[in-house]
């Protein structure tokens, strides 16, 4: 794979660090001030040397997304490890993760199917971690499959190292009821509900569905054609998923890690949610890409993608019929915006 040669002038002025030249495990896992703890920084680096290289305790938030062993093609890591390697490399890194969480600290992990049960087991029997939420991200625009049900989901778990002490903030995450939603209903809570493993047709078209005290979350996946893209990174995470996730499990300035930064999605959302953030990215060009992108993302600018994407979307009644579409694209078939067909009719169940 192609490696970016190194062009900064300083680790100052590059806004990112080498791992190499990160302070040794044995002189910061003592009690460190906090003025020795890097933050709003990009790690360049394997890893497990950055995060060795912090102290205990340091972190109140960490959201990790790692590679999933499929075989995708990244730019440095190699992606097809003997399941035994994986899940060694993966114990070791999630150990480093659970070390420099506070005691109150919370780390969210983002998974496929290949490896979740034994990384949820690996996390709560050989970590101590306890589950609090496995969550279904349930997204549109899934992966085709030809001899299976096309894949449109993921597995993201909430552990935290003290069940009885965590930050979980519910006023900062609640989404519209289904009162609003589909009845409309005045007495619908302004501030919503807080946020299943189900089959639908549509998020939008299910009355009850995605009510805010579920575990499955609805947001788009960002696709080649979303504004939001970067284009320069396959596995890009939703902002609007990541704000949920920084929002409830952290507080304005504390810190979040995430250990495989890719596209650089958690540490742009936390620079925009008021959070400081510490990334580690073993690519250089994929490194190069998120100082761009952090360098626009300001404290307090709203985050990419639809706050609520079911209110953003149309209800399948308001579509057109396949049929009428394609007389509309024949010369001077052009209704007007009243009179445009429906893709199912409005009075059918």
């Amino acid at each position: 794979m192609p490696r970016r040669a190194s062009a900064k002038s300083s680790p100052a002025e590059a806004g990112i660090v080498s791992a190499a030249a990160a302070p040794s495990a044995e002189a910061t896992h003592s009690a460190a001030p906090a003025a020795a703890i890097p933050s709003n920084t990009l790690l360049e680096g394997d890893c497990l040397q950055s995060l060795a290289g912090l102290p205990d305790g340091c972190a109140h938030l960490a959201f990790a997304d790692p590679p999933f062993n499929i075989g995708y093609d990244y730019d440095t890591y190699d992606d097809r490890r003997s399941a035994d390697d994986y899940l060694g490399w993966s114990k070791r890194w999630m150990g480093e993760i659970v070390r420099v969480l506070r005691p109150n600290g919370t780390f969210w992990l983002a998974i496929g199917d290949e490896y979740a049960a034994e990384l949820k087991v690996l996390a709560t029997r050989e970590l101590g971690l306890t589950c609090r939420s496995w969550v279904v991200w349930y997204y549109t625009f899934g992966v085709n499959c030809r001899q299976k049900f096309s894949r449109s989901h993921a597995h993201i778990f909430q552990f935290v190292r003290d069940p009885a002490a965590f930050t979980f903030n519910t006023e900062a995450i609640r989404v519209p009821s289904a009162r609003e939603l589909v009845y409309g209903d005045r007495r619908a809570n302004p501030n919503g509900r807080l946020p299943d493993d189900t089959w639908i047709l549509r998020p939008q078209d299910l009355p009850e569905g995605f009510s805010g005290d579920e575990d499955t979350w609805y947001f788009p996946r960002v696709c080649g054609t979303f504004k939001e893209r970067s284009g320069w990174h396959g596995c890009q995470m939703p902002e609007q998923l990541l704000g949920r996730i920084i929002r409830a499990s952290s507080h304005p300035g504390d810190l979040v890690i995430d250990p495989f930064a890719g596209s650089g999605t958690t540490l742009a959302v936390a620079s925009k949610l008021g959070r400081r953030y510490l990334g580690c990215e073993l690519s250089p060009q994929y490194a190069a890409r998120i100082r761009q992108r952090l360098a626009s993302a300001q404290p307090g600018e709203p985050l990419d993608g639809a706050a609520e994407p079911l209110k953003s979307v149309p209800a399948t009644s308001e579509g057109r019929r396949l049929g009428e579409r394609r007389e509309m694209k024949k010369p001077g078939k052009r209704p007007s915006k009243g009179t445009q067909p429906r893709l199912f009719p409005t009075d059918q169940p």
